[in-house]
């Protein structure tokens, strides 16, 4: 099968992305998903997007980690959202369907502002803050995020969650409303350059713990600058947005 793809990275998390709205890629095969993914062998992504026709909503988007993991992922929705203009199911506002139910998004030029779920359970440890964005994310504030070893502990926080584990996301407060963010994502099982899910938690978790007293949070990831904002009443965090670029790379076709 010679499959027709779309390259695109939202501040260096990238993707895959594919039109399946005649339902020819064939997703249940992880081992195809992982070969894609393969950044020597393969076309080399964070994950795979499938754009496909949804009854309730200008579309759905099905998010694959690397290892072929179903998700949901922040910049990949926001990568799909740009996907979507380009194939012209969309003008320049959306609602669109992924893992973790409706989203809905805006789209100017390459910055796209991408609408999360509403988050009300938030847990507080000693060191860390867990919170529930689409996915799961542990989050740590940390000193010397530059040199921190991101991927060593990471990956041990990351194991030390029962199956299906957790996002591990390592913070660095900057100023009042800026925090420098390195992620370990699971599915991936590396570091990532960016993670939308992730600074959405970590802006979420900053502001519930007090760090900050913003509601729009400024978020420099190790691939460029996102930014999250939202309304927060009673510790329930509601229209929580998520913004920032997402761009296209190239187009290119591969035989599976």
């Amino acid at each position: 099968m010679n499959l027709t793809f779309h390259k695109y990275q939202g501040t260096g998390n990238d993707f895959i992305i594919v039109d399946n709205r005649t339902k020819t890629f064939p997703k249940n095969n992880v081992s195809i998903i992982e070969k894609l993914c393969d950044r020597n062998f393969g076309v080399g992504a964070d994950g795979i997007i499938l754009i496909e026709n949804d009854t309730e909503s200008d579309f759905r988007m099905i998010y694959y980690n690397a290892d072929g993991s179903e998700t949901m992922c922040g910049n990949g929705g926001r990568c799909a959202v740009a996907f979507a203009k380009y194939l012209n199911i969309i003008n320049n506002t959306t609602s669109f369907t992924a893992f973790d139910g409706p989203h809905y998004a805006e789209i100017k030029d390459n910055i796209v502002s991408l609408q999360m779920i509403d988050v009300d359970e938030i847990v507080i440890s000693n060191n860390h803050t867990f919170v529930y964005t689409g996915t799961q994310h542990h989050v740590e504030l940390v000193e010397d995020l530059v040199n921190f070893p991101v991927f060593e502990k990471g990956k041990g926080i990351r194991n030390s969650y029962k199956d299906p584990g957790s996002n591990v996301n390592f913070v660095e407060q900057l100023n009042a409303n800026t925090f420098k963010v390195r992620t370990y994502e699971k599915g991936v099982e590396n570091e990532t350059l960016a993670c939308g899910t992730g600074v959405t938690a970590v802006a979420i978790a900053m502001h519930t713990t007090g760090k900050t007293k913003s509601t729009s949070i400024n978020l420099p990831v190790q691939g460029g600058n996102l930014s999250v904002s939202f309304n927060e009443k009673n510790g329930v965090y509601t229209n929580v947005f998520l913004q920032g670029p997402a761009t296209f790379v190239f187009k290119g076709n591969i035989e599976i």
